[in-house]
């Protein structure tokens, strides 16, 4: 029975919360809090100095309004005017006989508690922000890691660094930004609510009234810019997607004399960026001028009844400048709101793409009751083994059974599309067979862990890929190595030549995907880190096709006086390259049609025969 399974990944771009549309803002911002929860004391300790510094940032309003009380000859009344006497008999001349001079102390003293609390809070809550922005951006990365090869086979590299950069940055920005802005609304509206009331319970309830107004323009601002920004988080990783294919390419772009056309491809991505920007900026700018139209109705009510409470001898003239001051206090939150709506939608868009990614699911994974391979791989075999690529119809493999022993050399040629990488994807569980089984030292590959299994191969691909760093640092690669460790593993791929010549030996920069080397030496770079590994299983995917004859003879005759019970590999055009193998496969349409030595393959006149006469020139000869 197939225990092949594609499709069990989910995709970055996710559409399946269409009923999020109709909510504010939608689950997936919510997912952020796990990631705070470790740095929790953090957390509290930047709310309690955000509530200080909201009571630091309006205290000194009441003493405004005292002073103007004082300087009238007015008498507060009721609980605030308690505490004016409070002030008067306990604190004021402690400070300076002159009750002027003490108020305006005060008020000093109360904007700079203001700023020493509020500095502590926006710091707590910045650096929280990059911790979890940190820890968010190597989960989505393991996740992203441990994703089978065929997860990128249809994928861009630019829509997947997009959510890794940009869409991790916004959600740092909703914690360090929109959580302090939270914070900062709710204290100080409830703080003010608290001063507020102890002055004048009917002027209050005039301020607030027409708050109410504010929900309904929150609902329908929300519910429209939703679907907006996260088209536009999903364009952004389309014009990063265009990009780097274009500086990856850019020798192909000039060579074709292809700039107006990926001029032409960036505009297009753009153009829908900018369209759906600009949408999403008309919802924005249709919202906040409700908000200033709401805080108009409220100063305009606030201040015909405040004069009105005043004649009528309800509230003083300094209680009145206090409400009126905390008034201004107020509107702040008020259009900082505004602003927060706006940029936690964007959040919800950037966490749809984010989370998307943390929860990738593998499906090359290790099965249950997987063991570790303790010794090295000492055979190969293929039963019966059928493949199809995901998302086609055409078998690429048609019951493919071969075996190769320790120290044994398989060959295995055929033209472009025979299957022939296909087997070496599947040794490296890259995929996994429909039907049939692959055996390693006679054990099925699916009941051995990954890590031990791939522990124990080298592989050199057809098309090299060096990091950006050093030969010194691509060789190495993750390991710890000794310079002679390094040296021996150069010498075996035939590299060491042309790295003795350069100025900076080891430590020359190979550039990015090593594009400072030729291909021919990316490609011994490549197999030199293949070696320093000691595989007991060598992996060639066409890994001499760069190379020239006499360099390939140099590194096949190193390869060979060195292999001991090292097994080999190797799918190869070049038929040179397979020549010296124990067995070789001719492929056809994902089937053996030959199996033998270089020798019996000739004499059979077959397959094998008529490409060794072509590569060879005995075809013209005949």
């Amino acid at each position: 029975m197939s225990r092949h399974h594609h499709g069990t990944s989910v995709g970055i771009s996710d559409d399946d919360g269409a009923d999020d549309e109709t909510q504010i803002l939608g689950r997936r911002i919510w997912r952020i809090f796990p990631y705070i929860r470790p740095y929790r004391v953090r957390a509290w300790f930047g709310i309690l100095t955000n509530g200080f510094a909201r009571v630091f940032d309006l205290i000194p309003f009441i003493f405004i309004g005292f002073a103007v009380d004082y300087y009238s000859g007015v008498v507060s009344g009721g609980r605030l005017g308690e505490f004016r006497n409070f002030l008067d008999q306990y604190l004021l001349n402690l400070i300076s006989d002159d009750q002027a001079l003490s108020y305006g102390v005060l008020i000093f003293l109360g904007f700079a508690g203001l700023a020493i609390f509020q500095g502590i809070s926006d710091y707590c809550w910045q650096t929280l922000g990059y911790k979890v922005q940190h820890d968010l951006r190597l989960d989505a990365t393991q996740s992203l890691i441990r994703m089978e090869a065929s997860y990128y086979d249809l994928r861009q590299t630019g829509v997947l660094m997009s959510v890794l950069s940009s869409d991790v940055n916004q959600l740092e920005d909703v914690i360090s930004d929109s959580s302090t802005s939270i914070i900062r609304i709710f204290t100080t509206f409830i703080t003010a609510f608290v001063i507020l009331m102890m002055m004048s319970w009917k002027l209050t309830a005039v301020l607030f009234g027409p708050l109410i107004l504010i929900f309904p323009m929150v609902y329908f601002f929300s519910t429209r810019v939703q679907r907006k920004y996260r088209k536009q988080r999903e364009s952004t990783g389309g014009i990063n997607a265009v990009l780097e294919n274009i500086i990856s390419g850019i020798a192909v772009v000039q060579a074709y004399n292809a700039q107006e056309w990926e001029i032409s491809r960036v505009a297009n991505e753009s153009e829908e960026y900018r369209d759906e920007a600009i949408g999403a900026s008309l919802d924005r700018n249709r919202f906040i001028p409700g908000l200033y139209g709401v805080a108009g109705i409220v100063y305009g009510l606030c201040v015909s009844m405040g004069g009105w409470l005043m004649k009528e001898g309800e509230i003083s003239t300094g209680a009145l400048v206090t409400f009126l001051l905390m008034m201004t206090r107020l509107s702040m939150p008020l259009f900082i709101f505004g602003m927060l709506v706006n940029q936690l939608q964007r959040g919800e868009a950037a966490a749809r793409r984010v989370f998307a990614m943390v929860d990738l699911d593998p499906s090359i994974i290790d099965h249950e009751g997987a063991t570790d391979l303790e010794n090295a791989i000492e055979s190969i075999e293929f039963r019966d083994v059928h493949f199809t690529y995901p998302n086609t119809d055409t078998a690429v493999l048609n019951g493919i059974s071969f075996t190769v022993g320790q120290g044994g050399f398989l060959g295995v040629m055929g033209h472009t599309g025979a299957g022939k990488s296909t087997i070496l994807k599947l040794i490296l569980r890259y995929y996994e067979p429909d039907s049939g089984e692959v055996l390693v030292n006679g054990q099925n590959i699916q009941d051995i862990t990954l890590d031990s299994l791939r522990k124990q191969m080298g592989f050199v691909n057809q098309e090299p890929f060096l990091f950006y760093g050093s030969i010194r640092d691509n060789v190495v690669y993750s390991r710890d190595a000794s310079e002679e460790e390094v040296e021996r593993a150069l010498h075996l791929a035939g590299a060491d030549e042309f790295v003795v010549e350069m100025e900076n030996g080891f430590d020359t920069l190979v550039g990015d995907r090593g594009v400072m080397l030729s291909g021919g030496q990316r490609a011994r770079i490549s197999l030199a880190r293949a070696m320093l590994k000691k595989p007991s299983l060598l992996i060639l995917d066409e890994a001499s096709s760069a190379l020239d004859a006499e360099t390939e003879r140099r590194i096949q005759s190193n390869l060979l006086g060195t292999g001991g019970s090292r097994t080999t590999i190797a799918v190869a055009h070049r038929l040179s390259t397979i020549r010296n193998a124990n067995e070789i496969l001719s492929m056809v349409d994902g089937a053996v049609v030959e199996r033998g030595t270089h020798d019996a393959l000739v004499a059979n006149d077959g397959v094998y025969s008529s490409q060794w006469a072509i590569q060879t020139g005995a075809l013209e000869e005949r």
